[in-house]
């Protein structure tokens, strides 16, 4: 089921991509929200029937060959991730934040995705909310997280779990990218319009 899930969504991004189209066209067109498509192309959520078809016909694809390329593989008692197979995830008015999707798997109603994440230097954002838990352990740099209306100076080696739930940001007000291992824990999905 997650093989299927990831292809749906790769697939989608990669029409919208090679069409030159942004997330918020595809999700005006569709009448959805710009997040949920997001979280479908990046295998966070699962859309409901009508709305993937929606999202097929705002992408004017033909609903027949849509799932052609899209398999399931076998299941194996271990999962290998190759680094060619990462995959580049956007997030909304996110300038300076690189996101690399390295796993995202789901059992029943827990989900688990494991993301590299670099933030260059000067790189601010709004604050966000996740419907996760969320583990970061800096790898190399400094960053300083702001969860609430606290900021907490994170360096090398340092590491952070907190509830998504909470408005939180990392920010690089250092001279070097900062990068660090990202662990989502989901434990409910919610599709939103």
């Amino acid at each position: 089921m997650d093989d299927i899930l990831l292809g749906i969504g790769r697939k989608l991004k990669e029409i919208r991509k090679n069409k030159g189209l942004v997330l918020t066209a595809v999700a005006e067109r569709a009448n959805v929200s710009a997040a949920l498509v997001s979280k479908i192309e990046n295998g966070r959520t699962l859309p409901s029937l009508p709305v993937l078809i929606t999202l097929i016909q705002a992408l004017e694809e033909d609903l027949s060959n849509f799932f052609r390329d899209v398999t399931m593989e076998a299941p194996k008692p271990y999962f290998v991730v190759r680094k060619k197979e990462y995959v580049s995830l956007e997030r909304e008015e996110s300038e300076g934040f690189d996101y690399q999707l390295i796993f995202n798997k789901r059992l029943l109603s827990v989900g688990f995705e494991l993301v590299l994440l670099t933030v260059q230097p000067g790189a601010k954002r709004e604050k966000t909310i996740t419907d996760a838990f969320e583990f970061k352990y800096i790898l190399e740099g400094k960053a300083t997280y702001v969860i609430g209306d606290d900021c907490i100076d994170l360096e090398k080696g340092d590491a952070i779990y907190f509830d998504g739930r909470t408005p939180h940001n990392p920010q690089n007000l250092y001279d070097k990218p900062a990068t660090m291992l990202v662990v989502y824990f989901f434990y409910t999905e919610k599709e939103n319009k």
